[in-house]
């Protein structure tokens, strides 16, 4: 039976990467060597992360005055790493969920945070509008995707301050002004390579304003002056990351990938909306990620959730259990799941109203 990823995290990765990485587990490019063994310093792994930042800046018309790196520490690090380059005494987020909840809890070590809104009222089942940032805060930072409740931003914000976003869970999904933001980072496990490397984007100018003391592996500036080679990078899941950039240049780039990511998403949701059994988390149509659909059963049909997920888990759709903390279902619909797995998750929805 054929399985359906749909995973969190780590999630589906295009076939391509998993047999090119495969391969290169036995025989790295043609040295002889494994991509596990071979040096950071060699030639050969060098072209890799040089192709893979080359890449990353041209899917994403990133600006020259930007340096990508590929960092380890997984995204959680950088919930430190933020405020220690970036605050000087004051800083702004937006609480989402648990993760922006992490990054204020560790931003809160450096200097006064203000949490500007948040949507833990209502189970972070929406993104709050209308707040205020603080011209006097250092940077604002928000979490654009939220895999657990499935809410997203998915406009580029314009703010008057540095901008910095936390894309863990959407980057690649859809177009972005990266000029907008001081910096991007994100874990890759879920739309770029397995868990171990963290991608940053960062603007040069906008480092440099802090008087503190950094220390050396937490500096954004050493990882720039070394490209990303201070300390040995996590070389396999730099050698996944690029086979995974060189499959978005040829499934026809971001803008593509945005118009399949739409589509995939529409599919899912119009058959939460329609089927008696089901209801969404997020009730704004407009606040609906287009990557985690989450969605738990009506209220006179509650004592159903475990059969349909034995059911669904028995037509071959996998990780669609919710998170503990919302319950019900979740569909992480990232850019690697073919629109076969998602007709397929309706069919089983379908079957299972009909057979109830």
């Amino acid at each position: 039976m054929k399985k359906h990823n749909f995973y969190a995290g780590p999630s589906i990765l295009p076939q391509i990467t998993i047999d090119n990485v495969a391969e290169a587990v036995k025989d790295f490019a043609g040295t002889g060597l494994s991509v596990m063994e071979i040096s950071h310093r060699s030639k050969e792994f060098i072209a890799v992360m040089d192709e893979a930042q080359q890449l990353f800046k041209e899917l994403l018309n990133i600006p020259e005055t930007y340096h990508v790196l590929f960092l380890g520490g997984g995204a959680s690090t950088q919930f430190t790493m933020i405020p220690m380059n970036f605050m000087k005494s004051k800083s702004a987020y937006l609480n989402t969920g648990s993760w922006a909840s992490k990054a204020v809890k560790e931003a809160g070590l450096y200097g006064e945070v203000v949490e500007v809104a948040s949507s833990k009222d209502k189970t972070f089942s929406y993104i709050p509008k209308g707040y205020d940032v603080p011209a006097d805060a250092d940077y604002f930072h928000i979490t654009t995707n939220n895999t657990i409740y499935g809410t997203q931003i998915r406009e580029d914000i314009d703010c008057k301050i540095p901008l910095i976003a936390d894309m863990s869970s959407d980057i690649f999904c859809r177009p972005v002004d990266i000029s907008k933001y001081a910096l991007i980072y994100g874990g890759a496990q879920k739309n770029l390579a397995p868990a171990g490397v963290t991608f940053v984007i960062v603007k040069e100018d906008a480092l440099g304003k802090v008087d503190r003391a950094i220390p050396t592996m937490l500096n954004y500036r050493t990882h720039i002056e070394k490209g990303s080679m201070f300390n040995t990078p996590p070389v396999l899941p730099v050698f996944a990351a690029l086979q995974t950039l060189k499959w978005l240049v040829s499934q026809g780039g971001i803008e593509k990938m945005y118009e399949r990511n739409l589509a995939k998403a529409a599919l899912l949701y119009d058959e939460i909306d329609r089927n008696k059994l089901f209801k969404p988390t997020v009730g704004d149509p407009g606040d609906r990620s287009i990557m985690n659909a989450c969605w738990v059963m009506n209220d006179e049909f509650k004592d159903m959730e475990s059969a349909f997920l034995d059911y669904a888990t028995g037509k071959g759709m996998v990780g669609i259990k919710g998170h503990r903390s919302v319950g019900g279902f979740r569909a992480s619909i990232y850019n690697a799941l073919p629109v076969e797995s998602i007709e397929a998750l309706i069919a089983a929805m379908k079957d299972f109203e009909k057979n109830n």
